[in-house]
């Protein structure tokens, strides 16, 4: 199971990777492999600020649909828009091609609620 040390995680399996003040977000390894093969990805909250813990979008398996939820408060920047086309890059790369929002932090330090890439595995039962 892949779990980079550099992100934080959600317990809604959910990544954040924080680069001053904006972010990228998308699920997590374990959740693609939940999930099973992604055919779709819809965010239509560009231009919106978020809450944490507020839905931003859904991801679409073969077997299922799944809300995807706001990690920490924030303003939808930009959408992968290369997840149209290619939504199985969630599968392929979650942490890199398959990432899904852009954000600006409303608060670069409101963190506290995310886990380290240790607490997550605990959590996943890694």
């Amino acid at each position: 199971m892949n779990i980079p040390e550099n992100l934080k995680y959600t317990k809604d399996h959910e990544w954040v990777r924080i680069e001053g003040e904006e972010a990228y977000i998308g699920v997590t390894d374990f959740a693609q492999r939940e999930l099973g093969d992604i055919v779709y990805v819809e965010v239509e909250t560009i231009d919106e600020t978020i809450e944490e813990g507020e839905v931003f979008g859904t991801v679409e398996a073969v077997k299922t649909v799944s809300d995807l939820f706001m990690p920490v408060t924030g303003t939808v920047l930009e959408f992968n828009e290369a997840l149209e086309d290619s939504p199985e890059s969630v599968n392929e790369d979650p942490y890199g091609k398959g990432w899904m929002i852009k954000i600006k932090l409303s608060d670069s330090g409101a963190t506290g609620n995310l886990l380290s890439a240790e607490a997550y595995k605990e959590l996943i039962g890694e």
